[in-house]
């Protein structure tokens, strides 16, 4: 099962409609779709401790981003942080719909990906995980666009659109 805040989306539909967007490539640690509002996190994030997977709030109260919410979001960040437990909670917050549609990393991590695989694995929900390259995270970072990730093969090439906030709303009013 693939996540999306905009009801109904799924990749094909999503391509068939024009709109201004930018478009980065990234490599797929795991497959999926998603398209949703960015949650930007700045500073690295330790699900084990920092988040709540039943509130879906990020609870590290030494965290930048302490009181946001990641569901129904394309968490972007540079990095985790923290305890192999990580995994196990951002598993559990996928299974919850507390965690995020989708994430877009700076680096590679194992702990995160092993968490989305989990989820893959024993709840049949996937989380496009994405590592882009420093200059595309760092405009990806920037922009207040909602995001879209096509991610068909694991270790593939990855799809992230950056669609402008105004198209975005005009074409969910049209879906």
């Amino acid at each position: 099962m693939n996540r999306s805040a905009n009801a109904g989306g799924n990749a094909s539909d999503a391509t068939a409609i024009a709109r201004p967007s930018q478009v980065y490539t990234g490599i797929a640690l795991t497959s999926g779709y998603a398209r949703g509002p960015k949650a930007q996190l700045s500073e690295p994030l330790s699900f084990w401790g920092g988040y709540d997977s039943v509130q879906g709030t990020i609870v590290d109260k030494t965290h930048p981003c302490f009181g946001q919410r990641l569901g129904g979001t394309i968490m972007v960040m540079p990095r985790a942080k923290g305890s192999s437990s990580s995994s196990s909670v951002l598993a559990e917050a996928i299974r919850n719909g507390t965690g995020p549609l989708g994430i877009i990393l700076r680096e590679r991590d194992l702990i995160i990906a092993t968490g989305v695989i989990v989820a893959s694995e024993l709840y049949g929900i996937n989380i496009p995980l994405v590592v882009v390259a420093d200059a595309d995270f760092k405009s990806i970072s920037d922009t207040d666009a909602v995001i879209e990730i096509d991610s068909p093969n694991h270790l593939g090439v990855a799809r992230v659109t950056l669609i402008a906030p105004s198209h975005a709303l005009s074409e969910h009013d049209a879906t």
